[in-house]
This record gives structure tokens, C-alpha cells and sequence, in this order.
């Protein structure tokens, strides 16, 4: 569907149909829908946990399906940084000047990603991002990079224009016009955004410790702040799903964090498997060791 005829049609419409479709219980539409996307897709039913298609109360119980305990298996590597999904890159690399690349010369800003907060975005500035798309073959629950205690949520309106390829290569700043909801952490690489972006027949979006962000949609930005520290996601853990599939954005800050090498457009990436790694500060470890300095001197060391 080229971008041109998505941007006439009534995105959110089509969404809130497609939500009713694939949260139906009636067996004979669920399994149809299911077998359908299986064969069209190739969808890889031995890495699930449940593989009769019967056992799936509906398309989105199936859509958002488990996987074999231990399939995914998280990096142990000292510092590394994980795919918080199954999926392939769309882009990774460095955001200049508070830019981030989408595709063929076209670009976004963080601030505009993260609901317009020239704050929210300033710690961002000049670092490092990575986009994942997620196709409909792939397991669709989204997991966490790196070990984060929650500071914000953030829920941006906007359009619903697909993820795919195509239409990333054609509509300008796509990502920062869909619908998304943006979660901000505090990790042992700095401040860590992680931003879920919708799409079209995306039927809703959702956290671990809010459960459905959206819809309902509403024009304003929403956000909602965890100042107390209480949720802290181990790295690898679930931290969200998508109810039909879209994109995941990872940001990381100047000099806090680095992607391998190969971690570059158009690579295949399971979860959990390293695809960077964070940064020892060097500021951090002279303030530990005039810190211990200290102490030995007040010792009479």
C-alpha cells in the first residue's frame, strides 16, 4: 500500500476494526486469521510455547504468543547491551545534532520523537539510537536492553502510517508523526529511551506495569512519571507488547553506550543477543577512586 493512499485513509478506524477482529473469540474467524498469517508469513510455531492454534482464545492471544522457556537466551557478557525484540534492523548509528536518521535522506528530531520536550530530549542529543522493525512472522513481545529503573512514560498522538520499508522510505519524520509511547529509564549506560512506535492495524500498545496505553487516543501528550524508583526491569525482562506488529527505537546518550560493528541496517536480530555494549565512564571511576583515596586517608592509611 503505497504512502500516498495510507495518508487518505482513516487510520485509526481501520485500527480500532482490526482490534475488534483480532480479539474475537468466534473459533472458526480466529483460526482462519491464524492459519492464514502462519502460511502467508511463515510464522516459526516450533519456537512456541503453545502450538495448536485451538488453544488461542483469539488472533491476538495468538499474535502475541510466548516462547519455548530458554529459546531466547540473554547475553552474560560483562556490559552488553541486548535486542530488546526479534526483528531487523531499519537503522542504527549516531544522532547528529539532535537527529536521528530514518531513511534516503530523511531524518527526525529526539525532540519531536519524545513528545516535543526540549528536556525530555536533551540528554539524547548526540547519541546513539537503533531502530527494529518487527514483521508479522515475528514474536512480538518487546524485552529490556539493559537493567532500568522506570522514570517516565510518555504517550504521543499522532497518524498510523505502516513501519514497512516502503513507506519508511517515503513518508518524511514517519516515526515521529505515528502514534507511540515513549519509556524512559535510568541505567548503569545513563538515561535509555525506549520508544514503541504504532502503525497501521496496530490495534493497541502496551507495558508490563501499565497494561494498555493505547488506545483509547487522544490528541494531548500524556505522560506519567515513577519518581519513586519502584519499577526496576532486569535486563532481558518484559517490558511491553505490541497488539499486531510495528517498531521498537532505542536511545542511549553521548559516550554512554556503543553497537557492534556489525549491528548495521538490514541485520536479523533475536532477543537477547548482544548487539552493543555500555560504556565505563572515565569521570565515574576517578570519582570512586578519590572516593576510596578519601576513606584510606580518614583511616590513617
Amino acid at each position: 500500500m503505497n504512502a500516498k493512499l495510507q495518508s487518505l485513509l482513516p487510520q485509526h478506524t481501520l485500527s480500532k476494526w482490526m482490534s475488534k477482529l483480532t480479539h474475537s473469540e468466534t473459533v472458526w474467524l480466529k483460526n482462519l486469521f491464524i492459519r492464514q498469517i502462519i502460511q502467508r508469513y511463515g510464522v516459526n510455531m516450533d519456537e512456541a510455547l503453545i502450538q495448536d492454534i485451538n488453544a488461542f482464545k483469539s488472533f491476538n492471544d495468538f499474535f502475541t504468543r510466548e516462547l519455548k522457556p530458554e529459546l531466547r537466551p540473554i547475553s552474560t557478557v560483562k556490559n552488553a547491551i541486548v535486542s530488546p525484540a526479534d526483528g531487523v534492523v531499519s537503522q542504527a548509528g549516531n544522532i547528529t545534532a539532535g537527529d536521528i536518521f530514518q531513511a534516503k535522506g530523511k531524518s527526525f528530531t529526539v525532540t519531536e520523537l519524545l513528545g516535543g520536550s526540549a528536556e525530555r530530549a536533551a540528554p539524547f542529543n548526540d547519541g546513539i539510537f537503533s531502530t527494529i522493525y518487527l514483521s508479522p512472522k515475528d514474536y512480538h513481545r518487546l524485552h529490556i536492553p539493559l537493567t532500568g529503573t522506570l522514570k517516565e512514560m510518555v504517550h504521543v498522538s499522532g497518524r498510523l502510517f505502516s513501519v514497512n520499508t516502503a513507506t519508511t522510505e517515503a513518508v518524511p519524520r514517519l516515526f515521529a508523526r505515528n502514534e507511540r509511547v515513549c519509556c524512559l529509564f535510568d541505567t548503569e549506560a545513563g538515561p535509555m529511551a525506549l520508544i514503541l512506535v504504532g502503525a497501521i492495524f496496530v490495534s493497541s500498545i502496551e507495558t508490563v506495569w501499565h497494561g494498555v496505553v493505547t488506545p483509547p487516543t487522544i490528541t494531548s501528550v500524556q505522560n506519567w512519571l515513577y519518581e519513586n524508583g519502584a519499577i526496576t526491569l532486569e535486563k532481558g525482562e518484559e517490558m511491553g507488547r505490541f497488539n499486531m506488529g510495528s517498531t521498537i527505537i532505542v536511545l542511549f546518550a553521548k559516550d554512554n553506550a556503543q553497537w557492534n560493528a556489525d549491528f548495521t541496517a538490514n541485520k536479523a536480530v533475536k532477543l537477547g543477543e548482544m548487539i552493543g555494549n555500555s560504556l565505563q565512564k572515565p569521570e565515574l571511576e576517578s570519582v570512586k577512586s578519590n572516593a576510596f583515596s578519601s576513606l584510606f586517608k580518614r583511616l590513617g592509611f
